[in-house]
């Protein structure tokens, strides 16, 4: 019998089917959110040398990484639709190559306005993203593997800092054909965005159906797994979009979202700078210690994504992580004055809180199913990024203000706290897991 048409028992049809599925799609969705990361937050490390080159203060540094959360809120909702019903891998690729090409532009920006625009762009170029790689996941795995999924997805956070941290320190001290490191750190990072972009109109597949690199056996056991747990869900309850807006599950992860994103985004697009005014170290100390809480990032979310997949529990996995950032940046606050310490404690937090992403992107997924979940995780991360404008803006504001971090490192830590408590008020029935 040819391997085309062998059947399998169901146990070793599923443990093939979800290895093969994991094997051939979670390297390279890591890879694309990686690469999305480093453009994304590449900015925080040109900034050790932009602002001065271009005279930005804080405030207009605070402002134009806000900038970006504008476009990327507003068209949120309108991607992940877009996704879910037409095409995850044209609608990705056409993200891809754009928010490529203006990283690549952002290397010349010279004003502010200027500066202003090219984020502003990026936001709109970039918008749904996120969700929608969140809806393309549920297109292949079970709910029973989603967290280690979202954990690998998430697991590119960290790494890009990582990666990005040691390209920044190099670049930063370089000057080709005329253009300070700062602009090339733009450029250079633009390009692989556009060709991965390319490459994955080839690569991704939008549903089992569709996936030629599967048994016709495997192709079947999977969509009849998800579609049963499709229908289980809409046995509980099915839900039209606003009603998905306006359950109080989805709600109480909005306001922790936003809070989480205020303090996260905030800290991201600021420790570069935080970490030199407390050191005092250069540029390429301060990158190269910013690869310390990446490292923690990358095994807190992955140990974190597996344990709570292991033990069918959500909301501590992901509020524990947050309370663990929130005491780190409580205690910055009043050791701020000890530089080793300020240190620890900054490096500390900005590592622990990347645990929480992937077990708090699990939670919506056990509610809401189809269009309704995809139009939910798209409001839920739209309004959740507009602390990816709040966040930077404030603490550039208070920095200006106040000449000082505490207040920067208070409102962070405030964030942390408020949105670990808002998780653990959601509801939960039967397991643990199941919100």
């Amino acid at each position: 019998m040819s391997p085309a048409t062998a059947t399998t028992s169901p146990p070793l049809i599923s443990l093939q089917t979800r290895r093969t599925v994991a094997v051939r799609l979670l390297p390279f969705v890591f890879l694309i959110y990686v690469v999305n990361y480093i453009d994304r937050v590449n900015v925080s490390f040109a900034n050790l040398r932009m602002s001065a080159d271009l005279g930005f203060s804080d405030r207009v540094y605070g402002l134009g990484v806000g900038m970006f959360y504008l476009t990327y809120v507003l068209f949120e909702i309108p991607g992940a639709l877009i996704v879910e019903r037409w095409s995850a891998r044209k609608w990705i690729a056409r993200i891809m190559v754009s928010w490529g090409i203006v990283t690549i532009l952002t290397g010349f920006v010279r004003t502010a306005s200027q500066f202003y625009a090219a984020r502003f762009m990026l936001g709109l170029a970039e918008a749904s993203f996120f969700p929608g790689m969140i809806v393309y996941l549920t297109h292949w795995f079970t709910a029973r593997d989603r967290c280690r999924a979202i954990a690998c997805l998430y697991a590119a956070t960290p790494t890009a800092a990582l990666l990005g941290a040691p390209i920044a320190g190099w670049l930063l001290g370089i000057r080709w054909y005329w253009l300070a490191g700062w602009r090339w750190l733009f450029i250079l990072e633009g390009i692989p965005a556009i060709a991965l972009g390319i490459v994955t109109l080839f690569f991704l597949t939008d549903y089992p159906q569709q996936a030629t690199w599967l048994l016709p056996d495997q192709r079947e056991w999977l969509a009849r797994e998800l579609e049963s747990e499709v229908q289980a869900k809409h046995k509980v309850r099915r839900y039209t979009i606003l009603q998905a807006f306006s359950d109080r599950r989805v709600l109480f992860l909005i306001m922790a979202w936003f809070l989480t994103l205020s303090g996260l985004l905030g800290s991201v697009y600021w420790i570069p700078t935080f970490l030199k005014r407390l050191s005092g170290l250069p540029d390429r100390s301060v990158t190269s210690l910013l690869m310390l809480p990446a490292l923690l990032g990358i095994a807190g979310t992955l140990l974190n994504g597996w344990h709570s997949d292991r033990a069918g529990e959500r909301r501590w996995h992901t509020a524990a992580p947050l309370f663990a950032a929130g005491v780190m940046y409580s205690m910055l606050v009043a050791g701020h004055h000890h530089a080793i310490f300020a240190v620890v404690f900054l490096l500390l937090g900005s590592g622990f809180v990347y645990a929480c992403q992937p077990t708090l992107w699990a939670i919506p997924t056990l509610i809401l199913t189809e269009s309704a979940a995809a139009a939910a995780f798209a409001l839920i991360n739209s309004v959740g990024q507009l602390g990816g404008f709040t966040g930077p803006f404030v603490i550039g504001f208070f920095n200006d203000r106040t000449h000082a971090l505490t207040a920067s490192f208070a409102l962070i830590a405030f964030a942390y706290l408020s949105a670990g408590c808002l998780i653990l008020l959601l509801k939960t029935r039967g397991r643990a897991g199941d919100v």
